[in-house]
């Protein structure tokens, strides 16, 4: 008896005694440090490379930016791309992804306690080409978690299921909670919309104007202040730089379907809208075709191009953008008295420090006009003077593995410090997404000053159609027509 009662309290204290080391096992192995036990992924730790689990997710402390933290074992991969590449064709962008994104989105993840892996695929490639290899690659359901597009792709990619809106991808609460919408204005939000969706987050906006060299101005006796009120104001100077200065291109229109969509945002379009009509009717969805405004349109071309002969027909005529990069060369090197181009023209191809053409003296001899409509008061809602405005932006894949990370990511590249870092970058400043960046960074530049104050109030979007493609070829082949 005395042996059995002797065995039973053994055994209870057995149990009781391998109950408490079962319990301070798992406690050990939940929470191996007192550093653990008081927080989570993110949190302090005290031992660089002691190991722990938080909840189901393994943990391991590592050092960043002077402190310990416990990390997330798991990688999380993410890649963007872009129409870029560093030495060549948007070198800017390039270089603002891989020396300031990559890194910095890394690290802050990393004081996070999460380690993200991003990877860039540059391209320096026509962008006809590049919008082919992503749409191909979507439509196989590979491609990069997030990409630059052409605001003016969304349409047609959005029709296709490439994209879709980023309340379907990564849910609507999440997209409505970001604080960056605040900063952009619903115009320019539009450039990534189709059909009151968001698709994407736009990059900026800009502008279209008339740059002229103020010395070949004045060698054919133009002011350096000079204003069009007119197209036959436009073709007046451009016959007077002929006359006086034969062996200048008085001016470049662009013209033709080798221009692409170039055509469209920096020639008709603006004329067209200053002939009093948009290529589209959003109140009777309908297409502007053999119209007053679209004859009117395509006299002025012939003009330029036959009857006056003030514009490069062989530039029009060239393939890709083989043509309009003959007419930056001109202008960059004093060639070319006039050309009709978008604020990338001076932030970026012919920028000093970072252009693929670069043009010395362009701080001091370059000028700006607005584009005069036909005649003062002609043009859409009897405006004066037109501009187009297009922009970028950047779009989820929707097949992408993690959607949230992505997600983080788009953010991150529209917050006030990474966009402010992308203006700073050869000092090739642009109109940006966000009122907050914008306020502080124009003021600086005088050209982006002139678009933002002068031509922006006077803008225009090509409208967000998914047929607007085709009928934007249409126009382009009629310009052909006149320039062969």
């Amino acid at each position: 008896m005395q042996n059995t009662l002797s065995s039973r309290v053994t055994t209870r204290a057995f149990k009781a005694v391998l109950g408490a080391s079962l319990a301070g096992a798992l406690l050990v192995s939940a929470l191996p440090s007192a550093s653990a036990a008081t927080g989570s992924v993110g949190g302090v730790c005290t031992k660089v490379g002691d190991k722990a689990k938080v909840g189901k997710i393994n943990v391991i402390c590592k050092a960043v930016s002077g402190k310990k933290i416990w990390t997330d074992t798991k990688v999380y991969k993410v890649s963007i791309s872009a129409n870029a590449i560093l030495g060549g064709k948007n070198n800017q962008t390039a270089t603002w992804i891989q020396n300031y994104v990559i890194p910095q989105f890394e690290l802050s993840n990393a004081e996070k306690g999460k380690l993200v892996d991003v990877s860039f695929t540059p391209a320096g490639i026509d962008d006809n080409q590049f919008k082919t290899q992503l749409a191909l690659d979507l439509a196989s359901k590979r491609g990069p978690d997030v990409m630059a597009l052409d605001g003016f792709w969304v349409a047609e990619f959005a029709e296709a299921g490439y994209i879709k809106p980023l309340e379907s991808v990564v849910g609507a609460k999440a997209v409505t909670a970001w604080d960056g919408w605040a900063q952009i204005p619903a115009s320019v939000q539009g450039v990534m919309s189709y059909n009151g969706k968001k698709y994407g987050v736009p990059q900026g906006t800009d502008g279209r104007i008339i740059y002229f060299n103020k010395k070949l101005f004045a060698d054919a006796g133009l002011p350096a202040n000079w204003q069009p009120k007119s197209w036959a104001d436009i073709l007046t100077a451009a016959k007077a730089i002929k006359t006086k200065t034969p062996t200048i291109n008085p001016l470049q229109l662009n013209a033709g379907d080798g221009m692409g969509e170039a055509t469209a945002m920096q020639g008709f379009l603006n004329l067209l809208g200053g002939a009093g009509s948009l290529i589209y009717d959003t109140k009777t969805k309908k297409w502007t075709g053999n119209t007053k405004a679209v004859r009117d349109m395509l006299g002025f071309y012939d003009s330029v191009y036959n009857k006056d002969k003030v514009g490069n027909s062989d530039w029009q005529l060239l393939a890709g953008e083989n043509g309009r990069n003959e007419s930056f060369k001109a202008f960059s090197e004093g060639k070319l008295a006039m050309i009709i181009e978008g604020d990338y023209l001076w932030r970026g191809v012919i920028n000093p420090v970072s252009g693929n053409f670069k043009m010395a003296d362009r701080n001091t001899n370059v000028g700006f006009a607005m584009i005069p409509a036909q005649t003062p008061k002609s043009g859409v809602n009897g405006q004066s003077f037109m501009s187009m405005s297009g922009g970028s932006g950047y779009a989820l894949n929707p097949n992408s593995r993690d959607k949230n990370v992505a997600w983080d990511l788009l953010k991150f590249i529209n917050a006030k410090e990474p966009v402010s870092s992308f203006m700073a970058i050869g000092g090739a400043v642009r109109i940006s997404q966000r009122q907050d960046v914008n306020s502080s960074v124009l003021k600086s530049d005088p050209c982006l000053k002139f678009v933002f104050e002068n031509a922006i109030p006077n803008t225009f979007f090509r409208p967000a159609n998914v047929n607007y493609n085709a009928v934007s070829v249409l126009l382009q082949k009629a310009t052909t027509s006149i320039v062969q």
